[in-house]
């Protein structure tokens, strides 16, 4: 398995952070992949693979390129440098574009687990790279983006209140599949047979939520390591639509219900706004009513306040689960989401 040491001054330090390069290496993933994971995803791909594929059609060596940096069972380094925290894409990317040119082939050699072919003996792969990637970020992320950032906000504020609450073995065990925490310091990040890591003492820990259903872990050197993970799946099914059940609605009204719905997990009131549509007038005043009836409980997390369902309001979504719901009675998804001298870098996997 991927194991991870990690002493407990390093984890407690740890964090969710944003990464709009990962986000965007995650969808170029998705790209690839050509097909999605639910149909949000099938929505977007339908909406931005034909650009992607021509693009690709009109520059082959960037086409072979992708295939063997992200087709195998590493990730080139250099195509996916370790996002610092408030780092902008353009920043992430301004260091693809200044690796050098035998260093990207060397990171290819390891993908390929043995030499290059001809078309990609050539010195401007960390160019071609970076062309790519910012067509990727411009055409079929940076539209979206404020939309995903508030989606990805939120899985982070869940995720952080989990922590307070109980600790980070319950949230890592939780992350995305593959991972676990085994007790004493070591932190399982995949099943992959590779040998154990030791993560130095003072290094940063980063947890960095994409949207797509993707994840992959990476380090820069010995002082930052990442975890990239798909954010939890009631806030990625865009354009899904969450049924509201019809009984339940009669019962508290449509609007609270999808509320009701949506809070299987902690959001904030700027999310559910975002999520919903709803003006924030109006699921303030739904959440006050959810509150009183003691359906939904809230708590401070930093500047945010986050509402749950408490047990009485899991009891009235579990006992409606089933029941049949209208289109008008239907809670809209998220929109379409649907990161000097060359730095040492170590390979990703996935």
């Amino acid at each position: 398995m991927g194991l991870w040491r990690i002493d407990t001054d390093t984890l407690a330090r740890s964090r969710f952070v944003l990464s709009p390069f990962a986000e965007t290496f995650a969808s170029l993933r998705l790209l690839h992949a050509g097909s999605g994971a639910h149909p949000g995803e099938e929505t977007w791909l339908r909406a931005h693979l034909p650009g992607y594929r021509a693009h690709l059609a009109a520059d082959v060596v960037v086409a072979r390129l992708v295939q063997i940096a992200i087709g195998s069972s590493w990730i080139a380094d250099f195509f996916c440098p370790t996002s610092c925290e408030g780092e902008s894409f353009e920043e992430t990317v301004a260091r693809v574009r200044a690796t050098g040119a035998e260093e990207a082939r060397a990171n290819l050699r390891v993908c390929l687990k043995g030499p290059l072919p001809a078309a990609l003996e050539r010195d401007d792969l960390p160019e071609r790279a970076t062309t790519l990637l910012t067509y990727v970020w411009e055409e079929t992320v940076r539209p979206y983006w404020e939309r995903r950032r508030r989606i990805l906000e939120a899985d982070m504020n869940a995720r952080t209140s989990r922590v307070n609450q109980g600790g980070w073995a319950a949230v890592l065990d939780s992350l995305k599949p593959g991972t676990r925490w085994l007790g004493e310091s070591r932190f399982q990040v995949n099943v992959n047979a590779y040998p154990p890591r030791e993560i130095a003492a003072g290094a940063d820990l980063l947890f960095m939520p994409v949207t797509p259903k993707t994840s992959w872990v990476s380090w820069e050197g010995k002082e930052r390591y990442a975890v990239v993970y798909p954010c939890l799946g009631v806030l990625a099914e865009d354009h899904d639509r969450r049924a509201v059940p019809a009984g339940l609605g009669a019962l508290i009204g449509t609007a609270r219900a999808g509320l009701l719905v949506l809070l299987g997990t902690p959001v904030s009131t700027t999310q559910l706004v975002a999520l919903t549509g709803q003006s924030l007038g109006s699921v303030g005043g739904h959440l006050r009513v959810l509150l009183d009836a003691g359906l939904v409980e809230r708590w401070r997390a930093g500047r945010s306040v986050l509402y749950v369902r408490t047990a009485a309001g899991e009891v009235l979504v579990e006992a409606s689960a089933g029941e049949p719901a209208s289109p008008s009675t239907a809670m809209p998804g998220s929109p379409v989401a649907h990161q000097p001298p060359p730095r040492q870098r170590q390979l990703k996997d996935r």
